[in-house]
């Protein structure tokens, strides 16, 4: 396992799904925290996102904030991961 240095520099990805629908058709949360601190930006969406909806919100939520990052840990979503990274 590597040792992390810098805030922000690593980030682990997943989703909640199977909620209640909210309004909006909210009804999942995707948590991107970072590895070091432990911090965490949740995003409410609706499981009928796409993928470039998906990278729109990651775009907004953290690259406007905190830049650029050198890893992201995937949870179970291989399908996702593959696909996510082509778009970045």
């Amino acid at each position: 396992m590597e040792v992390l240095e810098r805030k922000w520099d690593s980030i682990s990805l997943d989703f909640v799904t199977g909620l209640l629908e909210a309004r909006g058709k909210i009804n999942a949360i995707w948590m991107i925290v970072d590895r070091l601190t432990k911090s965490a930006h949740f995003i409410a969406l609706a499981n009928t996102w796409t993928l470039d909806q998906l990278t729109r919100a990651y775009l907004n939520e953290v690259v406007c904030f905190h830049g650029v990052l050198s890893s992201i840990v995937f949870g179970r979503e291989t399908r996702f991961q593959a696909r996510f990274l082509q778009k970045l």
